[in-house]
């Protein structure tokens, strides 16, 4: 099977380690499955021929021979289905892995992202200070009840799944964060999953490729 997903050719350091992409490289480096890259010059992703594609110009889009398909919730449970490491085991599990891949993307992301994003491209502005405890309050909420689901457990659905490395990626955005910090149960869950040698490999391979496409 060919393989290909999207990734940009080069993002400035702030971004680098974190762009979207490293959800899809992690579950292909968990799957062992090989793959290629399209990779995206500045202003490409905006050209009629990607948006055919990823109608938002964002990373990663993803093509194999059978099927097409955006955004890395999805691309993740798809590859899910092709690998039998990661291939849900019954349909109840199959349920809670989705149903934790769209909790992290939709109850847990967009409150790290209130709180991370305007200081980066906000620096400066007055209400930025201002807005900046009420966003901790909103993802402290969040990561109050993660933390309860997460007594007793080493993952979010009994096992490793793609389920984690959607959450995973998530929770890294805040990892230094005092707020992420105050829940040691939800450190050392980041850790293992951190720890994991596919997420090593997908991160280097990120790493790689804005190396080699230095302005």
């Amino acid at each position: 099977m060919t393989i290909t997903i999207s990734a940009f050719a080069w993002v400035p350091p702030f971004a680098q380690g974190y762009v979207k992409d490293i959800r899809a490289r992690w579950a292909l480096a968990e799957a062992g499955l090989d793959y290629n890259l399209h990779l995206l010059s500045d202003g490409a992703q905006d050209q009629p021929d990607y948006r055919a594609w990823q109608p938002f110009g964002q990373v990663p889009a993803y093509r194999d021979e059978t099927v097409e398909l955006f955004e890395s919730g999805a691309i993740v449970l798809h590859i899910a289905s092709l690998s039998d490491a990661l291939a849900p085991r019954s349909k109840q599990e199959a349920a809670q892995i989705q149903a934790w891949v769209i909790a992290a993307l939709n109850s847990v992301e967009p409150k790290v992202e209130n709180l991370i994003l305007p200081a980066i491209f906000h620096a400066g502005e007055a209400w930025v200070s201002e807005f900046r405890p009420h966003a901790e309050n909103l993802l402290a909420l969040r990561l109050k009840s993660l933390s309860g689901w997460m007594k007793g457990r080493d993952w979010l659905v009994g096992r490793f799944t793609v389920a984690d490395i959607i959450m995973a990626t998530v929770l890294r955005g805040v990892q230094a964060e005092p707020v992420l910090q105050d829940h040691p149960d939800l450190v050392a869950y980041l850790d293992r999953c951190l720890a994991r040698p596919a997420f090593k490999k997908a991160l280097d391979a990120q790493l790689d490729t804005f190396t080699k496409n230095a302005p």
